[in-house]
């Protein structure tokens, strides 16, 4: 199931369900700064059956992905994972890079009917890994698992944070994936919440630039590749195109927003339209970055809270942001990051601040300025 072609009123592409938010590691960007030990109050075993009973009524092939934390400090997970994979549902999850994501358990979750592991790499070297996972043997452990799981059938996808930290490692991370065989890369553009609030982000004008480069990995390498928090990737993806078929003579009407026909459109969703967030105590968020509640799954089905709560409605009307976002052109196909909005402004439909785009006509200020490092790491 691609985006734009489903109806993300009527359900999400990506379900992810937090099943704790206990984990062995201190990540500097972990959004739910995670701890050793289980919340008392997690959704227990049979109360995950319900959630992925009700999830399933979505409709065929919902994609769940198991989070946390660390989801495996559970030892409930093959569990979840085959009656998920019972009722239809596409299982997938995302453990962190410890001792617990053994080759067995590994083999495990593939046999309960498990469809993709994804794992995080932030860095290209084991000191750099390390160091921002806040683990020693992270690294190690990392590439370990991504070959158990092809061993085990399973495909891999391979997380990255994109921050003023690891920005520069980015093409040595590629080459990474490549050589490992990822099957998607998904590139995380830092929102300040949990840990990640003592990270730096990149620029406006360096995000750019990093999306620019990653819209040509995405042409060159055989992995796939998308983005998280960072929907302008697909204004930058069609600004490129424009400029391409404006260079083939293919250009047509210049009103400096989206090309009506004839480019490829990056498809995408963000936090409330096309996504939703279960936390390990049942409350229903847009985002996993945006912890405003719409319900609890405890007390009412996550279709109905996703449906129809009046959170996730108006984050579905593109026509409800303000600022620069609400002027913008491309809001229908962008609709930036609700996520960053309020976790930096306090109000989910304001402008993204990780955006330099400028509509014309608007005069609002221009994104602040900082120090690149990305032109270094590509060789410009």
């Amino acid at each position: 199931m691609r985006p734009g072609t489903l109806d993300t009123s009527d359900r999400p592409m990506v379900l992810i369900w937090e099943l704790t938010q206990a984990c062995g590691l201190a990540c500097d960007h972990c959004r739910a700064d995670a701890q050793p030990n289980r919340h008392p109050d997690e959704l227990s075993t049979a109360e995950g059956k319900r959630l992925l009973e009700d999830a399933a009524e979505f409709g065929d092939g919902q994609l769940v992905v198991l989070s946390g934390g660390d989801p495996l400090v559970r030892d409930d997970v093959e569990e979840l994972i085959a009656h998920g994979d019972d009722l239809g549902l596409r299982m997938t999850i995302t453990p962190s890079g410890t001792g617990s994501l053994t080759a067995n358990r590994i083999q495990a979750m593939a046999d309960a009917g498990l469809k993709r592991m994804a794992v995080s790499i932030d860095g290209a070297s084991p000191e750099s890994h390390d160091a921002f996972r806040g683990e020693t043997g992270s690294f190690e452990e990392t590439i370990r698992a991504v070959e158990d799981a092809k061993a085990a059938g399973l495909p891999v996808q391979v997380n990255t944070t994109v921050c003023r930290q690891t920005v520069g490692e980015l093409p040595e991370i590629r080459d990474l994936l490549r050589e490992i065989g990822a099957v998607m890369w998904s590139v995380f553009f830092l929102v300040p919440v949990g840990r990640g609030r003592i990270l730096e982000p990149i620029d406006p004008d360096e995000a750019d630039a990093v999306m620019a480069w990653l819209d040509e990995v995405s042409d060159e390498e055989p992995f796939g590749l998308k983005t998280t928090e960072a929907p302008h990737y697909r204004r930058v993806s069609m600004q490129r195109q424009r400029a391409r078929a404006d260079e083939n003579g293919e250009g047509g009407d210049d009103d400096g927003g989206p090309p009506s026909q004839g480019l490829k459109r990056r498809g995408g969703i963000v936090a409330g339209d096309g996504f939703a967030f279960v936390s390990h105590t049942g409350e229903v968020f847009p985002s996993g970055f945006l912890p405003e509640s719409a319900g609890n799954v405890r007390e009412q089905p996550v279709t109905d809270l996703y449906r129809e709560s009046e959170l996730f409605r108006n984050l579905r009307d593109r026509d409800t942001l303000t600022g620069k976002c609400g002027a913008c052109p491309y809001r229908h196909v962008c609709g930036g990051s609700r996520s960053r909005a309020f976790a930096t402004i306090g109000d989910p439909f304001a402008s993204d601040p990780l955006c330099p785009y400028v509509p014309d006509g608007y005069d609002g200020e221009l994104p602040w300025d900082g120090d690149s490092e990305w032109d270094t790491a590509v060789g410009d």
